[in-house]
């Protein structure tokens, strides 16, 4: 695996370099590791894979800067010089100094407005502000959710009925004429009360292969022989039924984690995105403090977390631990606070899990978007669910507030219940995602396809309310 500790110190100090942007003697150690006529194949590739994380920092920060001003001045035309100054050192404009040259991480202009109140102050009034997911606002299906489990008193209701295709389209002439493409594209696996009923539609080209059900990160996998000047498209469609979760949680019933072997693994570090670092211990020393209740433990972890702001995320494969960068880059997306989440969690003995997958709205709104979240585990209940990136709702309900502490909407496919998991069947190279599986992968023998040479789509229709 990418960043194994087990790869040695060598591997380690190199790793440091890549994430420092000390890329020349980076280069220099790979170069000199890889002349080792001895060099065991496994420690190959983790060299093999440090020079190409490299190349994906690079494509990652593609903006020098003359760039990343005129991409902030798109929202603020008359930016001044020393503004751009005075945000790039505070850390505002995310950046890396390669061999000394400083580039901007291609998403850092947009972000800066959702980091930066005085940037904000700054946007040019015809620029609005980006528009919340149709689920991170109180909605008609929130309420029907809470409605529907009290009543009830089932925690798996509202059933939505899904039918999907998602594609992937690799570029014409990204592999030579004639060589076979090897392409996966994530698949639901049943999980009772969240995700159940699963229909196998078709695929193009016919023949997929769909791994086992017990693949904790599951997939389609197709071959396609590549065309001279085609682009090489493979597609899968299906149907499923999706159900919202609600957990009616009363902190005065949760009790202590019990000892199970069964939780020791949703307890433990897990290298390298689940550390419990000097800093990670400091953080949650200070937001926790000597508060041991375990749901309340869990609501300050999950608060403090909510509150970093959301940001377009750097390619999670050239990221050297995900849960300490989102510690420490004033922003994150949804799996580097989730991952964030989960080390805390465990390192407070709550444990916790992953799941990722795509989001999507009725057909009148026509969003959807990749989203990972999780889970922790609070007795006597068991594992409840958690958003934290959709995190607290703008209500002074409780329960609607709080939905996402114990609850999910009916508008989520799982793709994966765990995170960094092996494909199935296995890839020969390099993955471009090392950690979530939302997109896909490809490959050919001469090696893996980057996501600068593929594309997907991810079309949904949601279908009537199914029978009872």
């Amino acid at each position: 695996m990418p960043f194994a500790a087990a790869a040695g110190e060598p591997l380690a100090q190199v790793a440091t370099r890549v994430d420092r942007g000390d890329f020349a003697a980076a280069q220099a150690q790979i170069d000199a590791a890889l002349r080792q006529q001895d060099l065991p194949a496994a420690q190959r590739e983790d060299w093999l894979f440090q020079r190409e994380r490299m190349r994906r920092i690079r494509l990652d920060f593609s903006l020098d800067r003359e760039q990343a001003m005129a991409a902030v001045r798109r929202y603020i035309p008359d930016l001044r010089e020393e503004e751009f100054r005075d945000w790039d050192e505070a850390g505002l404009i995310e950046h890396l100094d390669i061999d000394g040259e400083r580039r901007w991480f291609k998403r850092a202009p947009s972000n800066l407005f959702r980091v930066s109140a005085a940037a904000v102050a700054r946007r040019a009034p015809s620029i609005k502000p980006p528009a919340p997911g149709p689920f991170e606002v109180p909605t008609p299906h929130h309420a029907e959710v809470l409605a529907a489990a009290q009543a009830s008193g089932a925690s798996s209701v509202a059933p939505r009925r899904v039918r999907v295709t998602q594609s992937l389209t690799v570029e014409a002439d990204a592999v030579p004429a004639g060589e076979t493409v090897r392409a996966w594209i994530p698949y639901p696996r049943a999980i009772a009360g969240q995700q159940q009923d699963i229909r196998w539609l078709g695929s193009v080209p016919e023949g997929a292969r769909v791994a086992p059900e017990s693949t904790l990160q599951r997939t389609a996998y197709l071959e396609r022989t590549a065309v001279a000047g085609t682009p090489t498209e493979f597609s899968v469609s299906y149907e499923l039924t999706v159900y919202a979760r609600h957990v009616a949680i009363d902190p005065d019933k949760v009790q202590p984690t019990p000892h199970d072997p069964a939780l020791a693994p949703y307890l433990a570090e897990r290298a390298p995105h689940v550390l419990f670092t000097p800093a990670l211990r400091a953080f949650s020393r200070e937001v926790v403090g000597d508060e041991t209740h375990p749901y309340r433990v869990a609501r300050r972890l999950f608060d403090a977390v909510d509150r970093i702001p959301w940001g377009g995320a750097r390619e999670y494969s050239t990221l050297g631990n995900i849960s300490d960068h989102a510690l420490h880059a004033n922003h994150a997306d949804c799996g580097q606070q989730t991952l964030l989440l989960i080390a805390l969690l465990r390192l407070n003995g709550i444990p916790a899990r992953w799941q990722s997958g795509m989001v999507y709205s009725d057909d009148a709104v026509g969003y959807s978007n990749l989203h990972d979240w999780g889970a922790l585990y609070l007795a006597p209940y068991g594992w409840v669910p958690m958003d934290v990136t959709t995190g607290a709702l703008d209500s002074a309900q409780p329960a609607l507030r709080d939905f996402y502490f114990g609850g999910l909407d009916a508008y989520r496919i799982t793709f994966n219940d765990d995170y960094a998991q092996p494909l199935w069947p296995a890839k020969r190279h390099f993955r471009s995602e090392t950690v979530d599986s939302q997109r896909g992968e490809v490959e050919w023998a001469g090696g893996n396809l980057y996501f600068d040479q593929w594309d997907y789509d991810f079309r949904w229709q949601v279908l009537p309310p199914p029978e009872a």
